[in-house]
């Protein structure tokens, strides 16, 4: 007689795929989590429930730079488990942190470089940043976008950071 896997294995089981499939921050070198709002309850507060997330990166091109990104995420089980399409909405801001010293590797020409992504759905879509510098006026610019696209253009965010 076979016998099918117990419950609590099936469960680990479950909860090692959604890890492998849930939305992953960052290719700057750390992304940290600053803190969230929750906007609406799921489930009667039975699944995590939906929220817009603060995180921080640095560029690792560009010293005494930090960048902060709030993004939508989904809650609910589908959102608890990594299956969840998140809107594709966010903000951007970038600060000086202290003296900002721009590396020869940062200059890339007018394409940018990429230097954070977060996925924000199962497949396809991700928020992601570039990174451009102004030479004529001295500034770094981030471009925050997202790979969904909305009627002919994906949703967009511009931050700066004056080098001094």
């Amino acid at each position: 007689m076979t016998r099918s896997p117990s419950l609590p294995r099936r469960i680990g089981t479950w909860a090692a795929l959604a890890l492998l499939v849930s939305p992953v921050a960052a290719s700057a070198e750390e992304t940290r989590q600053i803190g969230y709002v929750n906007t609406a309850l799921t489930n009667l507060g039975l699944t995590r429930s939906h929220r817009v997330v603060v995180e921080r990166f640095d560029d690792p091109e560009v010293k005494g730079v930090s960048c902060y990104i709030s993004q939508a995420r989904t809650g609910g089980m589908s959102g608890m488990v990594g299956l969840a399409e998140d809107p594709a909405r966010f903000g951007l801001n970038c600060i000086a942190t202290g003296p900002v010293q721009v590396t020869d590797a940062a200059r890339r020409g007018e394409r940018g470089e990429q230097i954070f992504e977060s996925n924000t759905s199962l497949f396809f879509k991700e928020t992601r940043v570039h990174r451009f510098i102004d030479e004529e006026r001295g500034v770094v610019v981030y471009l925050a976008w997202s790979t969904k696209l909305v009627d002919g253009s994906p949703y967009n965010a511009v931050a700066s950071v004056p080098v001094r």
